[in-house]
């Protein structure tokens, strides 16, 4: 007989032979070490199926698109991704470890009530992204409706991209409802055939189409010296290490689901490898396809490149970004209850995929999608940066034997288990965000700050953004990390006078 009082709102003690995940995930408390598994595989299956996307073709052919060669391009995403995704495994390890979700984790450094401001950036993030890949399946379904000569492809059928993103808004939100079991069958039934489908299509473009390898550039505007090295600095914000960063508060939502008995190199290893290998792959495709057309629309690079193959390859891919945004739809959801909004998860499904429709619309209606997708993620860059920063000098440093007394994050508001604002923590996020923009050098005039112009254009946001928030928190923190032990000492010492 085990029993397990869960924490959070609405919970109950219960008293059972059987731990079932499902009553684990009604709300927000630590999964018990009954309930995880030891399969290290569901986590290269669900970090490889969420970057099986064609929002991947983009980002690789966005490299082509702003100027940049072949060369270079493949430079920065196998260089950039290399970096974002060892740093990626470390906040895997810290879901592993604590058995709590990234927003829940991040009351240790910003505050109980604190935590409100980057769980609630957190929760517009994840409605952004969904509205960003479910476009990018709208784009491909499109496409193919032309093909098949349903829909007349110069036309902007407005109705049938809505109707359709509707339909499939619908099926992402269905997955979702499951919870972190149907996430992970999903993901390991339909990611092999996936890359069964992607190996043909790399085959296609690299042997039978006339792929220009040793593209430098438009004609006659090719970047040389200080331009060069801008250009790959801003494209490595976006679609480099800024892609890597981008999923540092995913990753412990589903990290969390694996027995701490596992060896956390073998947990680090699969996700950094799940993450790594498609979004490198994909990127490369894609680059080397718009060096035949120049195209960055995900549908035209399909139908100009494989012709005949579209078809099948279309119905494909689709899994992609629907395995992509079941994950931010979860995430949505528990990142939400972090906020101590108590609302269940599955209503708060479907809350998102409602306002994830709504954005899907309104890029829908945008003409120039590189520079909307570009803004997007090179903003997204600022506030993951600096939280990311916090959240390795608190764990890796301040708090060297994590996790260090993991009930207490999930302690009522108020409760003095955990201070209700560490302004060390909120300081630091809003130097480090600063910093970012400081050293930011987007495609829009706000996203432009005046260092990085003043350096002509070289984009080091991502760098300075982590390093100032994390030096900032090394010094404010440890003295607030300091008085957070005494008074924890003193309420321990407390209970045990009164027992």
């Amino acid at each position: 007989m085990t029993t397990y009082k869960p924490i959070g709102p609405g919970s109950a003690e219960r008293t059972n032979t059987e731990v079932h995940l499902g009553d684990y995930e009604a709300s927000l408390q630590p999964i018990p070490e009954a309930a995880r598994t030891r399969k290290v595989s569901g986590q290269f299956w669900i970090w490889a199926g969420a970057n099986l996307a064609p929002i991947n073709w983009v980002l690789g052919a966005l490299g082509i698109h702003l100027g940049l060669g072949l060369a270079d391009t493949i430079l920065v995403l196998v260089l950039g991704n290399l970096i974002g995704m060892l740093l990626f495994g470390c906040f895997v390890l810290l879901g592993q470890k604590t058995g709590a979700t990234a927003m829940v984790q991040s009351r240790a450094a910003f505050g109980r009530r604190g935590n409100y401001i980057p769980a609630g950036m957190q929760a517009l993030l994840v409605i952004g992204w969904c509205a960003v890949n479910t476009w990018v399946i709208l784009d491909l379904v499109m496409a193919l409706l032309g093909m098949l000569g349903w829909v007349d492809p110069d036309a902007p059928n407005y109705a049938w991209k809505i109707s359709v993103a509707a339909a499939i808004m619908g099926a992402q939100v269905a997955i979702a409802w499951f919870g972190y079991k149907a996430i992970a069958a999903f993901e390991r039934w339909t990611v092999p055939p996936t890359l069964v489908i992607l190996v043909i299509m790399s085959a296609v473009a690299w042997l039978g189409l006339k792929i220009d390898w040793a593209y430098a550039g438009p004609s006659g505007q090719i970047l040389e010296g200080s331009e060069r090295i801008a250009a790959m600095s801003a494209v490595m914000t976006a679609i480099g290490i800024g892609w890597g960063i981008t999923w540092f508060t995913y990753a412990a939502d589903y990290s969390r689901f694996v027995s701490i008995s596992v060896p956390g190199r073998k947990v680090y290893l699969a996700s950094v490898l799940g993450q790594f290998i498609p979004v490198v792959w994909l990127g490369i495709l894609g680059a080397s396809l718009a060096t035949n057309s120049g195209e960055i629309d995900p549908g035209k690079l399909i139908v100009q490149n494989f012709g005949a193959l579209a078809i099948p390859v279309l119905f494909m891919v689709l899994h992609g970004p629907i395995a992509t945004n079941i994950l931010n739809i979860y995430s949505f959801s528990v990142t939400t209850q972090a906020l101590d909004i108590q609302i269940s998860r599955r209503k708060l499904n479907v809350f998102v995929g409602a306002l994830s429709f709504v954005a899907v619309v309104f890029f829908i209606f945008q003409d120039d999608f590189a520079s909307v997708l570009d803004s997007w993620l090179v903003g997204l860059v600022a506030w993951v940066a600096a939280w990311s920063g916090v959240m390795l000098v608190h764990f890796f440093w301040l708090e060297k034997k994590w996790p260090r007394g993991t009930d207490r994050l999930f302690a009522a508001p108020g409760s003095n288990r955990l201070p209700s604002v560490n302004w060390a923590g909120i300081t630091s996020l809003v130097l480090g965000v600063f910093a970012t923009w400081l050293f930011m050098y987007g495609l829009v005039p706000q996203m432009q700050g005046p260092i990085a112009t003043a350096l002509g254009g070289w984009d080091l946001s991502w760098l300075a953004g982590g390093l100032t928030s994390a030096a900032s928190y090394a010094l404010l923190g440890r003295r607030a990390h300091q008085r957070s032990d005494i008074d924890s000492h003193r309420i321990e010492e407390l209970k045990v006078q009164q027992n």
